[in-house]
């Protein structure tokens, strides 16, 4: 089940460094992509960074509507990050239907988030046109924040034995990801 996470912690559902999904949508159309470079970026109010490239239709969304969503897919969704992260939207292919991804709707936001992820995170634009047109770099304000409570509890991550399908994907170079393993707890020294 879905639990709110509360804005001062959203910056954990980045801070690992996971592959996410995003996704935008403007005058009827939607589009998702993934994306490896993902940041927090702030704390209060929360913001990140993503790299958006130009060519992108998710890009020409999100300069039409100033806002976007972040979804933190999972293990058991890998082919589907892979294809739509291979894929492009400007040909009018709806790439939630084509690969069976669902979607819902946000709290804050026209941006649909991705079902079936562990982790999403609504965000409003914060134009930046030098970043943006130099380096395809985004940054927002996440105005929203949600993840499943099965892997996400008192504002961090917790995988634990049976959660590998939940565990959340790092993009290495085509179409390779890495899973996260075991939590390691480290502790002051003297």
């Amino acid at each position: 089940m879905n639990q709110d996470v509360e804005l001062k912690h959203a910056y954990r559902l980045l801070n690992h460094g996971p592959t996410v999904l995003v996704s935008a949508a403007h005058g009827g159309r939607r589009n998702v992509m993934a994306a490896a470079w993902a940041m927090p970026l702030d704390f209060d109010p929360p913001k990140l960074a993503v790299v958006i490239d130009k060519s992108s239709f998710t890009r020409t969304l999100i300069d039409a509507s100033g806002e976007f969503a972040l979804s933190i897919p999972c293990v058991a969704q890998a082919d589907a990050v892979f294809s739509v992260g291979n894929t492009s939207g400007h040909d009018g292919v709806d790439k939630f239907e084509r690969y069976g991804l669902g979607a819902f709707a946000g709290r804050a936001t026209g941006a649909p988030l991705v079902e079936g992820c562990v982790g999403w995170l609504e965000c409003r634009l914060l134009r930046e046109p030098h970043n943006e047109q130099a380096y395809d770099l985004f940054l927002a304000e996440v105005v929203a924040a949600q993840a499943d409570d099965r892997v996400f509890r008192d504002g961090r991550w917790s995988f634990g034995p049976g959660d590998e399908a939940l565990r959340t994907l790092h993009h290495v170079a085509g179409g390779a990801f890495f899973s996260l393993g075991t939590m390691l707890q480290a502790q002051p020294l003297p």
